[in-house]
């Protein structure tokens, strides 16, 4: 009993920075909606008078949500509330994930495990709910990587579009911008594992298979050959065929 009160009384507080105080006012201010999407944030004289703090500490509060991407800050405007929404926020990341993948090689192959596997369940879903207009949308991505086999730029651009796309069709936001940011990640980190000389044909035939088996509503071989697809993208040398 009396070794538990003498760690209780070697617990010490810290005292929390004027600015950290202001910051956390803030999320709070904007967590209970007192200021929304688009809403401006009061002027730093009104700040600083609401929250009895000087201007160092406003501005270094203000400096940490326009970091976190919560709000926007414009020279000679006052800060805006950004709107929150799933691809804000891991753009938000992008920086972040870079770091990551370039500290260790095998950060890497740990994004193209998590894409292989959040891309299993994305089109089975997507072929579960696909539209007609869908699975016209998807074609005409097809016809764009088509005339761009002689571009590589432009058909990595469509070959993204095309997997984002899909993920459209779960009409789930933060999974569809959960694929672009790893599509995106693993195309900064590596443009060659998104494009191969001479390897652009097989891609886009693949990517046909899986669309035919989408419009045919055959969930079992969209996953199948989507799997088989990213199985040779991820392969160290891919196969000449």
């Amino acid at each position: 009993m009396t070794e538990k009160n003498d760690a209780k009384v070697e617990r010490k507080i810290v005292r929390q920075k004027l600015s950290d105080q202001v910051l956390d006012e803030l999320h709070a201010m904007i967590r209970s909606g007192e200021f929304a999407a688009d809403d401006y944030l009061p002027s730093e004289r009104d700040l600083m008078q609401r929250f009895g703090v000087g201007r160092p500490a406003v501005r270094e509060a203000l400096q940490s949500l326009h970091t976190q991407g919560l709000i926007t800050i414009k020279h000679g405007e006052r800060s805006r509330v950004n709107k929150l929404t799933a691809t804000a926020v891991l753009d938000h990341a992008n920086e972040i994930a870079r770091l990551l993948l370039y500290s260790s090689p095998k950060n890497f192959d740990h994004l193209k495990q998590a894409r292989r596997m959040v891309e299993r369940g994305i089109v089975r879903e997507a072929t579960r709910l696909a539209e007609p207009d869908d699975i016209r949308d998807l074609r005409a991505l097809l016809d764009r990587q088509q005339n761009a086999l002689d571009n590589p730029k432009a058909f990595v651009e469509a070959d993204i579009q095309f997997h984002a796309r899909i993920a459209d069709i779960t009409q789930n936001p933060i999974i569809a911008a959960a694929s672009k940011a790893m599509l995106r990640w693993l195309f900064d980190y590596q443009y060659d594992l998104l494009h191969w000389v001479g390897n652009e044909s097989i891609s886009l035939k693949e990517h046909r298979k899986i669309v035919d088996h989408m419009e045919a509503g055959d969930e079992e071989a969209a996953v199948e050959d989507m799997v088989r697809h990213l199985d040779r993208a991820n392969a160290p040398t891919p196969a000449k065929q």
